[in-house]
């Protein structure tokens, strides 16, 4: 049985660090690969021929060798987990949906697969695997059961490409004691966490182990949610490092309440986590009250964040605006607490309600949803909260202006001379070789310092600590997360003004003038949309035989094009000629740094002459034609 899993491309937020990988860090593709994948690929059969494609580091095959392809997603990977369902059972193959996003919506998988998996897949796969050799396969498998952590296997980390990722994946536990609105893991998950035994950890650790992982992170949606299971696996980390004489550097999520729990801080220490991600949401009490955030109250956030700095953990964080309480004078408030608390990596989002939270249920009674909005993705200038306080454009623009503060030179350099003030001997010291660490740092100079002018290297040199050099790999690190969310702002949240789309629109007309004579021989259209309220869409038609000088001048202005303006390319090529194929191919990777902004749509006969990394382009597949078109206007 030949079995293909797919985790489709992400669009890309805060969370892709774009910039990071590609300009600074050594070889590296994503972040995180996808766990849940490895876990279900050693939840099947041991007959079975597994393949795990990760659409985020590499190109999804378009025509693969399969009897089944299971199609995973989040909530922001829905349009594309449904365009390659779509896409692969049109093509005969028989189709799995599953992931968090089916667990929550399986309704919205009912026309798209041929089964849906909702739910945690520890007893529910191996059902559908029984099944689909039987040949009676369901529509829908639902985990009733509470599972046991104690049956999840080793995941198969031997069909992830391991060296494409900064930081590898590991699970301790599932489920959450706490009752946080707005939050669906406990939807999914339960309220009282289940464990996985140290052993197992121990076994996933000697695979990493052995595949040469040095950078783990514990995605436990809060590792402290019951505080003595995690003092056992943090002894037991501790070690197991010691006992193989191998450095592992750990990070996880964990609640605040991390802070003034002195032995809990030493373990963490002890057993070598550099960093924690902690969800702060807000400075504002009435809005943790609000949103049921009590763990949160026991303590002063500013004070608990720097106790954790004192025992040499970085402290990475979310934030949210949109809540009832907030007014206008709740971004101030936001960017204080961030400034003065020094966190690099802080992740503001609007607040969003997702599907089957208490919070989606209470503002669906309130008429306070906005039906039509993405209901998924808290990253995006756009929620589906109406705020009670202030309007939706006042948050909207002072969701943009908070985050054009902070990601200013001035932002990033108070922040990381805030944290260095209260950083005690960090744990982290960098994870990569000298040369490596040298490259880096060199890359960071040139791509990022230098670019910025004398005002940004003013800034790079104030705020590194050069008195104190077991600091500077955290600070180089902050720089280069402070730079990367710089670019992500620079290029999603610019949405331009009058005078700026005034400038598209001449760069448009450049590019229709450029390319007339194609289009008077009708081998070639070009058109602007430019609708209020959208990132503005240039498209492209290629139809018929065309030539060097095509390619060359399509190439110029849209390259332009994209690093100058706040736009997206569609590319569409009905018909091409043999001879034209390389020139595409190169078109393809002039453009491939803009690749985030760029939709192709290949006719299937020019399928067969050029290949399009689907991990770089957004390639869009036959059965989404009609849609594309539809979004394209």
């Amino acid at each position: 049985m030949q079995l293909l899993l797919i985790n489709p491309r992400f669009p890309e937020s805060f969370w892709s660090f774009r910039w990071a990988i590609e300009r600074v860090l050594p070889g590296k593709r994503a972040i995180n690969p996808p766990l849940g994948l490895a876990t279900l690929a050693a939840l099947c059969p041991p007959g079975w021929d597994v393949t795990i494609v990760d659409e985020n580091v590499e190109s999804i095959p378009l025509s693969p060798q399969a009897d089944i392809v299971g199609v995973c997603g989040m909530g922001v990977q829905f349009p594309r987990q449904r365009e390659l369902l779509e896409y692969y059972r049109a093509r005969g193959h028989f189709v799995v949906a599953g992931g968090s996003y089916a667990s929550l919506c399986p309704e919205r998988y009912e026309a798209l697969a041929d089964s849906v998996v909702c739910g945690e897949s520890e007893s529910i796969w191996p059902a559908f695997c029984r099944d689909y050799e039987a040949g009676t396969a369901q529509r829908l498998y639902r985990e009733t059961e509470t599972v046991a952590l104690a049956d999840s296997p080793t995941p198969r980390f031997d069909l992830l490409k391991l060296d494409q990722y900064t930081t590898i994946t590991l699970q301790f536990s599932r489920g959450c004691p706490y009752l946080c609105e707005f939050c669906d893991i406990i939807v999914m998950f339960g309220r009282k966490p289940r464990f996985k035994s140290v052993e197992q950890v121990g076994r996933e650790l000697d695979a990493l182990r052995a595949a040469g992982v040095r950078n783990v992170f514990f995605v436990d949606d809060n590792l402290i949610g019951n505080k003595k299971a995690a003092k056992v696996l943090l002894a037991y980390l501790a070690e197991y490092q010691q006992r193989h004489r191998y450095r592992f550097t750990f990070g996880t999520e964990a609640s605040i309440n991390l802070a003034g729990d002195a032995e809990l801080l030493r373990l963490f220490r002890a057993a070598n986590f550099a960093w924690v991600f902690v969800g702060i949401e807000s400075a504002d009490t009435d809005s943790l009250k609000e949103a049921r955030k009590g763990q949160n109250l026991q303590q002063d956030t500013l004070t608990a964040v720097r106790e954790i700095y004192a025992s040499g953990i970085d402290v990475l964080a979310g934030f949210i605006v949109g809540f009832d309480n907030d007014t206008l004078a709740t971004f101030d408030a936001q960017h204080r607490l961030i400034v003065d608390s020094g966190i690099a990596a802080a992740m503001v989002g609007l607040l969003t309600a997702l599907p089957r939270t208490p919070l989606h249920e209470r503002l669906a009674r309130e008429g306070r949803l906005i039906a039509a909005a993405d209901d998924t993705n808290n990253t995006r200038l756009g929620t589906n909260v109406m705020p009670k306080r202030m309007s939706y454009d006042e948050m909207i623009d002072g969701y943009r202006a908070l985050y054009q503060r902070l990601t200013s030179d001035r932002g990033i350099a108070d922040r990381v001379r805030n944290k260095m003030r209260y950083l005690r001997n960090p744990v982290y010291h960098g994870e990569y070789t000298p040369r490596q660490r040298l490259g880096i740092v060199l890359r960071l100079i040139a791509h990022g310092v230098l670019a910025g002018g004398p005002a940004r290297t003013f800034h790079f040199v104030r705020g590194m600590p050069w008195l104190s050099p077991s600091k500077l790999p955290l600070a180089i690190v902050d720089w280069i997360a402070g730079l990367a969310m710089r670019d992500y702002v620079r290029r999603h949240f610019g949405a331009p003004a009058p005078a700026g789309r005034t400038a598209l629109a001449l760069r448009a007309e450049r590019l229709r003038r450029a390319l007339r004579a194609y289009v008077e021989r009708g081998v070639a259209w070009v058109s602007l949309d430019a609708a209020a309220g959208a990132l503005p869409r240039i498209t492209v038609s290629i139809g018929g035989a065309l030539d060097r000088a095509f390619f060359a001048r399509l190439a110029r202005h849209v390259d332009r094009l994209l690093a100058r303006t706040p736009s997206r390319l569609m590319l569409r090529v009905e018909a091409l000629a043999a001879a034209d194929a390389v020139r595409l191919q190169r078109l393809l990777q002039r453009l491939a740094p803009h690749g985030d902004r760029i939709s192709i749509e290949l006719h299937e006969r020019v399928r067969r002459l050029v290949h399009v990394d689907s991990s770089i382009f957004h390639v869009v597949l036959a059965r989404s034609a009609a849609a594309s078109a539809a979004t394209a206007g």
